[in-house]
């Protein structure tokens, strides 16, 4: 097994980890202390590793820990009793802006997301692929805008250990059922274009980010 292929196995183990407990932490007799913590640590990993990337981050990384110490030792306690509101907020922030990124690349003077990247992938389009690629891109954004409204209507009127089977475990399969979709109405509707496997598109992805902050 090479580097790279333990490495994904590693961080998809990771992420299944952190779900189960997560799951588990949102049940009634786990310890509020694991709630808390798994609540806490993707925000504070995202500020260290801001930190890390500052211009002086021997000064960013030290300020950081300070602050967040102080942050979490002064609200530790209000954090234990609604972790589960913690979870909600991240996730939806996350969809959020997934949703307005998409979403604002279909107003006046935009290119639509999978327009851009169909053209990264396959040159200039013609017309039915730019037509189908945005309406790719307005699927995406009902998607995620739906995934946020669904997961705050079951955090607010089903029992929370529903609304956490749908939060660690439902989202991810449905996105990949969206995936298969879009790739076998493609083939149907796009059959003059190449085939473009899901690594091609990440890569296209990642590459489009760093070239592109949006702002």
């Amino acid at each position: 097994m090479n580097a790279q292929r333990l490495r994904q196995l590693l961080i998809a183990a990771s992420i299944l980890g952190y779900a189960l407990l997560e799951h588990y932490s949102n049940g009634t007799v786990a310890p509020k202390d694991l709630g808390a913590t798994l609540a806490v640590l993707p925000p504070l990993a995202a500020v260290l590793l801001m930190a890390r990337r500052a211009r002086w981050p021997w000064l960013a990384l030290p300020l950081v820990l300070i602050a967040a110490a102080t942050v979490l030792l002064r609200y530790w306690r209000d954090i234990q009793q609604d972790f589960g509101l913690i979870y909600l907020l991240q996730q939806c922030g996350v969809y959020l802006m997934l949703a307005a990124a998409f979403g604002r690349s279909l107003l006046p003077g935009q290119v639509p997301l999978c327009n851009r990247w169909a053209t990264m992938l396959h040159g200039a389009l013609p017309a039915p692929a730019v037509r189908y690629t945005r309406a790719v891109t307005a699927a995406w954004t009902a998607f995620f805008a739906a995934i946020v409204l669904l997961s705050a209507a079951l955090y607010a009127t089903a029992p929370r250990s529903i609304w956490s089977l749908f939060s660690n475990f439902l989202i991810l399969p449905l996105a990949a059922l969206m995936f298969a979709g879009e790739y076998a109405l493609r083939r149907r509707r796009l059959p003059m274009m190449r085939r473009i496997s899901l690594g091609d598109t990440m890569r296209v992805y990642l590459a489009d980010t760093r070239r592109s902050p949006r702002g």
